[in-house]
């Protein structure tokens, strides 16, 4: 049997640790070319691990050629002089030493792994990998598998009210892919309104692209139209459902104001950032504005990273009809660059029902979650709280002498994460008040309380006597 150290506290995940060792073993030839590697389900018992860790590694090295899998067998070591050079000297990279350590983390970002539906996942995989998927090897549509737009496309209509053919959905690895081709498709000269604060990437990626944006300042209803209407901005990017960072959702006669907006021109439009919609918590769900959009001017966004995982990079966009043109002569001749292996997961996944089941599941963990938030921070003196109706994340508003970033840094010296809303604003760079995102998405439901306590002793916040 391998005889591996895995340290299970370690940042470096389990699978990771168990694919360098076993490497390892090949490269220095500890491991003899040709011998049988243990069944996953016994390494997996003698290192006390899952055995999805164990998949995860095997597949790892199997695709880099170390092993070979001999079907109903099992794994074999390989020749590794038949593959390219190999540095005998190092196998495991180099890591951040300077990345700093947290040991309570409230990023908006981190999500709910525990609960992730590993077992019906692994089957999907399983299947996919099988012989009688060898298409799945060749390239694919340059939008992404039919299939699985068929099966985005009915649960956009289905869940969010979005009327579009499998033909207008475009499947990209990220919407940090996916928004330069949505800037390539609208042209070069357009002036893009971005709320204010909001999404620091779309920021970047639009200065990276040398086209102009303007801030655009946002409430409790959301973006302020009558600010927008007095700029020459073309293009407004949006967050309607749930406004990032702040939480705001657009009120009702909002969305028609925007949608005004964009019909009074031709070259006028809204990118719908949809990115989270799945969880709201108070009352019935938000349309999206491509479900009101009557003039084709909407082009709708979304992605995975929230409802299933960050580490799928699978998002997409819905263009309008009269962009799928424009789409195709600057696109038809590019690789979706997401692996077709994983669309096929993902559509089989929804096909049969396992997402919805996933994300009513996912709904009812972090409104739990927020519950118990909501709950701790009530027992604390200037301390309230935002943005709460959806999302995994709200806003928490801290009266302090202190301002935020003084206080965000006081916490990070205690290795506590958590970032000031002012880090968000596009311009100018400052907040009148101290107020912070609170997420709570990857924090386990257990460790709540205490670690909003801690949080707030750092700062010296008194409790409701």
């Amino acid at each position: 049997m391998l005889m591996f150290e895995l340290d299970k506290q370690a940042k470096k995940p389990l699978y990771e640790q168990l694919y360098e060792a076993i490497k390892k073993g090949i490269v220095d030839n500890s491991i003899a070319v040709g011998n049988k590697l243990p069944s996953k389900r016994k390494l997996a018992d003698f290192l006390m691990i899952s055995q999805t860790t164990v998949e995860l590694a095997y597949g790892q090295l199997l695709a880099e050629g170390y092993i070979i899998s001999k079907p109903r067998i099992g794994f074999f070591i390989e020749d590794i002089t038949t593959l390219p050079y190999i540095d005998k000297g190092s196998t495991i990279a180099p890591t951040e030493t300077n990345a700093p350590h947290y040991t309570i983390d409230f990023s908006s970002s981190r999500i709910d792994t525990a609960s992730f539906p590993f077992s019906t996942w692994r089957r999907y995989a399983k299947d996919a990998l099988d012989e009688q998927q060898q298409h799945l090897l060749l390239a694919g549509s340059a939008q992404g598998e039919y299939t699985l737009r068929e099966e985005i496309a009915h649960y956009l209509y289905q869940s969010r009210g979005v009327h579009c053919r499998p033909e207008q959905i475009v499947i990209g690895s990220g919407t940090e892919q996916l928004i330069p081709m949505i800037l390539q498709i609208l042209g070069e000269t357009n002036v893009y309104a971005l709320e204010n604060p909001g999404y620091q990437m779309t920021h970047h990626i639009i200065q990276q692209y040398r086209q102009r944006s303007i801030p655009i300042s946002i409430d409790e209803d959301g973006l302020l139209i009558h600010e927008l209407e007095k700029t020459d901005a073309n293009v407004a990017y949006v967050t309607p459902s749930h406004q990032f960072p702040t939480g705001a959702i657009l009120s009702a006669p909002r969305r028609s104001q925007l949608l005004h907006w964009a019909s009074q021109r031709p070259n006028r439009y809204i990118i719908e950032d949809d990115y989270d919609s799945e969880f709201r918590y108070v009352g019935k769900p938000i349309p999206s504005l491509q479900s009101m959009d009557h003039q084709q001017k909407v082009i709708y966004l979304s992605t995975f990273s929230k409802s299933l995982m960050p580490s799928l990079r699978i998002a997409y966009f819905v263009l309008p009809e009269k962009l799928m043109a424009r789409y195709h002569a600057l696109f038809t001749y590019y690789t979706c660059t997401v692996p077709r292996f994983e669309q096929h997961i993902l559509s089989q996944f929804m096909r049969d029902g396992h997402f919805s089941k996933h994300l009513n599941r996912m709904r009812k963990i972090y409104r739990k979650k927020l519950e118990k938030i909501t709950t701790v921070l009530s027992k604390y003196k200037h301390v309230h709280i935002s943005g709460e109706q959806a999302g995994m994340h709200i806003i928490m508003t801290v009266d302090h002498p202190y301002n935020a970033e003084k206080l965000s840094q006081i916490a990070k010296e205690e290795h506590i994460r958590i970032t000031p809303l002012s880090n968000y604003l596009h311009e100018p760079k400052h907040s009148k008040e101290n107020q912070f995102l609170l997420g709570f998405g990857g924090i386990d439901e257990t460790a709540i309380t205490k670690n909003i306590e801690t949080l707030l002793a750092v700062w010296h916040i008194p409790t409701i006597k």
